[in-house]
């Protein structure tokens, strides 16, 4: 259904800082990274979308956060969402809700939030049973 995901970020080299680990955590290798836009993308190796970009706004202003926006990060087990939850956190990140299952949303579904170093919402998710 997405093609790619675009993040505004103020300052390409912390939240690059910040990214790079959580998607190895998530085993999303890096597609390019481009320091004169400066921006930079990950996908999965085995094919070419969906597309996770991170860079500063085209308009030339600083990026903002959006109210009630959130990007949602699959992960491939629960364990998966708790490490890329710690990755996060050790990489500037803050918590905006603990690993755990949240059944209100299904019996399986295994979800994490936090914030990137710019306040952008962030939630890593797993759908399937342990």
């Amino acid at each position: 259904m997405l093609s790619h995901v675009f993040i505004g970020v103020t300052d390409f080299e912390r939240a690059f800082a910040f990214y790079a680990p959580l998607m190895a955590t998530l085993g999303q290798p890096l597609r390019f990274r481009d320091d004169s836009r400066p921006w930079a993308g990950w996908m999965p190796a085995d094919a070419p979308r969906p597309l996770l970009l991170i860079g500063a706004p085209q308009d030339g202003t600083p990026a903002t956060v959006g109210n009630g926006a959130m990007t949602a990060l699959l992960a491939r087990d629960r364990a998966t969402v708790d490490a890329a939850h710690a990755t996060a956190l050790a990489h500037g990140g803050t918590c905006e809700g603990p690993p755990g299952l949240r059944p209100e949303y299904h019996a399986h579904y295994y979800g994490a939030y936090v914030r990137d170093p710019d306040g952008n919402k962030l939630c890593v998710c797993c759908h399937d049973p342990a």
